[in-house]
C-alpha cells in the first residue's frame, strides 16, 4: 500500500462520509504505514459514529505504537470488561502490560488468549512469559524444584556502570559469603536483604542475577504469579514454601520483583488477607521458625514509598539501593549490544549515548524497535534489508521520550517532602537537587 491508496480511500470517503467500513480500512491502512497521527484521527472519528470493537482495538494499537501504553491498556480493559473472546484483544493487552512492567497481569492476559485457542502462539509473548506462565511444559521426570532455579552465567563484570549499587551488594551479600568466619567472629550472619528501587526498565533483575553469578549461587526468580492465589491462606503457604525452597538450596539468591505488590502498607490494606500475607512475609524475612543463613534476599520495586515501613527494619531490607537509569557509557554499551547482528550502517554510538540521557534500557530497546519498523517499511519494496544508521535512531528518539521522566516527577516529590530519614537522598543527588 502507498500514498495513492490512501488518497483513493480519502477521496471515496468525501462522497461517502458515513461509510464506516471504508473509514475502518483507511484507518487500518494508515496504522500499517505508521502514519499514526492520521490513523488516530480516523479511528477516533469512527468511534464517534460507532462503538465498534475493531475501531477500539485499532486506536489502542495506535497508542501502543506511540508509546502511550496506559492509554492503550485503558481502551483494551474496557473491551475486556464488556466481554470479548477476541484473541487479538488479549494479546495486545498482554503486550501493553509488559511495557508497563505488569508481568503478572500480562501472564493472565496471555493465558486467556490461550484458553480461547490452545493452539494459538505469539512468539514475542511466548518468549517472555511462557516459562513463567505455564507448568505444563515441565518434564514429569524433572526435579519438582528445578523449574524455579537458574544458574546464571553472568557476574558483575557483565554489569556496566552501577558502581554504587555493586558496592552496596558486595558489602551486604558478597563479602559475608567470601569471609564467613570473619563475619561469624563478630556475630554477623551470612544472608540478609537488599531492596533495589528505581524507574522501571533499568536493570534491577539483571543486577540481581549477576549477584548470584558473582557468588556462584543458585538464582531463584520469584514472580507474583508463583505466590498469589485466589484461595484464602494459599498465598501465605506458597510464600513459605518458596522461602523453604531457598533455605534448602543455599547459597541462594532469592529475587522477588514487584515486591510492593506483596508488601504494601498494612494501613492501606482493606482486606485482612492482604495483611496476613504481609505478616507472613515479615516472618519469613525474620526466619522466626527457620534460619535464613545463606539466603540472600533481593527485592525490587518501582515504588518504595508504597512499601510497609516494617520491611525496612534491621535484619530485613535494611539496605535500600537506588538503581538509576544507565549512564552514558552503559547506554553506549547497550546500544552496541542490541544492534549487534542487525543490518547496520555507520552509527555514531557516542552521540546517541549522549542524546539518550535518562533513557532506561527498555527505552533504548523501544528506540531500536521503532528504527527497525521504519526500515522494514522501506525494505518491503525490494525485499532487501536496509541498514540502520545514526539518522534512523535519531528520528526514533523524537518519537519515544524517556519513560523514566514520569517516575522521577513522582519520586522527586517524595525525596523533597517525605524524606526525613534521608531514604531518598540518592534521588536528589541524581537530579542534582541540594537538600
Amino acid at each position: 500500500m502507498n500514498d495513492n491508496t490512501i488518497d483513493s480511500l480519502k477521496e471515496a470517503l468525501k462522497y461517502s462520509p458515513d461509510n464506516n467500513p471504508l473509514r475502518q480500512l483507511l484507518a487500518e491502512t494508515l496504522l500499517a504505514l505508521n502514519r499514526l497521527e492520521e490513523a488516530e484521527i480516523e479511528f477516533s472519528t469512527l468511534l464517534k459514529l460507532t462503538n465498534d470493537t475493531k475501531a477500539q482495538v485499532g486506536l489502542a494499537k495506535v497508542f501502543f505504537k506511540k508509546g502511550s501504553y496506559s492509554a492503550c491498556n485503558v481502551i483494551l480493559e474496557e473491551i475486556i470488561e464488556n466481554g470479548t473472546n477476541d484473541i487479538n484483544v488479549f494479546t495486545q493487552y498482554a503486550k501493553g502490560l509488559l511495557k508497563e512492567n505488569s508481568t503478572a497481569k500480562a501472564i493472565e492476559a496471555y493465558k486467556k488468549a490461550l484458553s480461547i485457542d490452545p493452539k494459538y502462539f505469539d512468539e514475542e509473548l511466548d518468549s517472555q512469559l511462557r516459562l513463567r506462565a505455564s507448568n505444563e511444559s515441565i518434564d514429569t521426570d524433572e526435579e519438582p524444584d528445578s523449574r524455579f532455579f537458574q544458574k546464571p552465567n553472568i557476574n558483575f563484570d557483565d554489569v556496566g556502570g552501577m558502581e554504587s549499587v555493586k558496592k552496596e551488594i558486595e558489602l551486604k551479600i558478597i563479602k559475608p559469603l567470601t569471609y564467613p568466619e570473619l563475619y561469624k567472629a563478630y556475630g554477623k550472619k551470612t544472608g540478609g536483604g537488599i531492596l533495589l528501587y528505581g524507574p522501571p526498565g533499568c536493570g534491577k533483575t539483571f543486577i540481581a542475577k549477576a549477584t548470584a553469578g558473582q557468588v556462584n549461587a543458585k538464582f531463584l526468580n520469584v514472580d507474583l504469579n508463583d505466590i498469589l492465589d485466589m484461595w484464602i491462606g494459599n498465598s501465605e503457604k506458597n510464600l513459605h514454601e518458596i522461602f523453604e525452597l531457598a533455605r534448602h538450596n543455599t547459597p541462594c539468591v532469592l529475587f522477588i520483583d514487584e515486591i510492593d505488590a506483596l508488601g504494601a502498607s498494612r494501613s492501606d490494606m482493606k482486606q485482612s488477607s492482604g495483611r496476613h500475607l504481609i505478616n507472613q512475609f515479615l516472618q519469613e524475612l525474620d526466619g522466626i521458625n527457620s534460619t535464613n543463613e545463606g539466603v540472600l534476599i533481593i527485592g525490587a520495586t518501582n515504588t518504595p514509598w508504597n512499601l510497609d515501613p516494617a520491611f525496612r527494619r534491621p535484619g530485613r531490607f535494611d539496605r535500600i539501593v537506588f538503581v538509576p537509569p544507565p549512564d552514558v557509557t552503559t547506554r553506549e554499551a547497550i546500544l552496541r549490544l542490541k544492534l549487534n547482528n542487525k543490518p547496520t550502517g555507520t552509527i555514531d554510538f557516542q552521540t546517541l549515548a549522549k542524546k539518550t540521557e535518562n533513557y532506561s534500557g527498555a527505552d533504548l530497546d523501544a528506540i531500536i524497535d521503532i528504527s527497525i519498523e521504519q526500515k522494514l517499511e522501506t525494505s518491503f519494496t525490494d525485499g532487501i534489508p536496509k541498514p540502520i544508521g545514526t539518522n534512523d535512531l535519531m528520528s526514533a528518539l523524537k518519537k519515544h521520550k524517556p519513560s523514566t521522566q514520569e517516575w522521577f516527577a513522582t519520586a522527586k516529590n517524595f525525596a523533597m517532602f517525605a524524606n526525613d530519614s534521608g531514604l531518598y537522598d540518592d534521588i536528589l543527588s541524581y537530579l542534582k537537587i541540594k537538600k
